[in-house]
């Protein structure tokens, strides 16, 4: 038997960024907000980005940022946001930390595919967008 070489991976295709997106341009509209909102690979580059009720145009590079902070570490930035308030502001001067609630992972099959990241609310607003977003993955993983 001849040993694999190339591995199976899950990837976020354009049509799953689309349906992604479509939970959250559904959450936004639901609540009136306007926030842009970054779909990004796993290596953190963005797929889809979309402006959702005309927001801030600072908001752009937020959310990508977000959404590149969540694939590089793996985690949501809800937790450098956590620990820079509990006290510990030497995480920012790790490259690439946004420490703002808003970016997260997208996981399927215990292997990170890609991450969300969400700008132009409050970072709780920002969170309630990426948690429907993690929803809509969730219905079809």
């Amino acid at each position: 038997m001849t040993e694999p070489w190339f591995g199976a991976k899950k990837t976020i295709t354009l049509a799953l960024a689309r349906h992604l997106m479509n939970a959250a341009e559904r959450e936004i509209g639901a609540r009136g907000w306007a926030m842009y909102v970054a779909v990004a690979d796993d290596s953190g580059t963005p797929i889809l980005v979309a402006a959702v009720n005309n927001p801030q145009l600072a908001s752009y590079d937020i959310s990508v940022s977000k959404a590149r902070a969540a694939v590089h570490f793996r985690r949501p930035t809800r937790i450098w946001e956590e620990r820079v308030k509990s006290g510990a502001p030497n995480v920012m001067s790790l490259r690439g930390v946004v420490a703002s609630e808003g970016g997260v992972p997208l996981v399927v099959d215990g292997q990170v595919i890609g991450a969300v990241g969400v700008s132009g609310g409050t970072g709780a607003e920002d969170g309630e967008v990426a948690a429907a977003v993690l929803d809509a993955l969730k219905g079809i993983a």
